[in-house]
């Protein structure tokens, strides 16, 4: 949403959607999830200056999961990976902060084998591109292009 104080734009997300657009790869849930993913993960790509608010529950992302029965977004267990998150990397719910501030915090806190414990229970955690995109953050390289 654009942030009217700065005339900016800034993105509100939950703690695991960060590591979620690290390991992005141009799959989802929905065409139109994989729409909004896309463009949220192509802007922070391209202007690492992009304001983040992290936030505790349902974000700009879940706005776009598919109404397919049970909403994810709102499981407990879902609040305690988020949980699980932030404090992995260092940061708390409320803050806003850089897109590039966040990779810092990353480069500073994450591994690639932490996706085998934090991520255990993620389905997408099998493909391997998580690991993958903790080491383009780790290596400065930022998020990965998606074409």
């Amino acid at each position: 949403y654009a942030d009217s104080n700065r005339g900016r734009i800034m993105y509100r997300l939950r703690g695991h959607h960060i590591f979620c657009l690290l390991g992005y790869r141009g799959m989802g849930y929905s065409k139109k999830y994989v729409e909004n993913m896309t463009r949220l993960h192509h802007t922070l790509r391209k202007h690492p200056e992009t304001l983040v608010q992290l936030v505790n529950g349902p974000d700009q992302l879940c706005e776009n999961y598919p109404n397919s029965g049970e909403y994810h977004c709102q499981d407990d267990h879902i609040y305690q990976m988020d949980a699980a998150f932030l404090e992995k990397i260092g940061l708390k719910i409320g803050q806003t902060l850089k897109w590039a501030d966040i990779e810092s915090h990353i480069q500073n806190h994450v591994i690639p084998s932490d996706i085998q414990s934090v991520c255990k229970t993620c389905s997408w955690r099998s493909y391997g591109f998580c690991e993958d995109g903790i080491q383009l953050i780790l290596d400065g390289k930022g998020l990965k292009e998606i074409k």
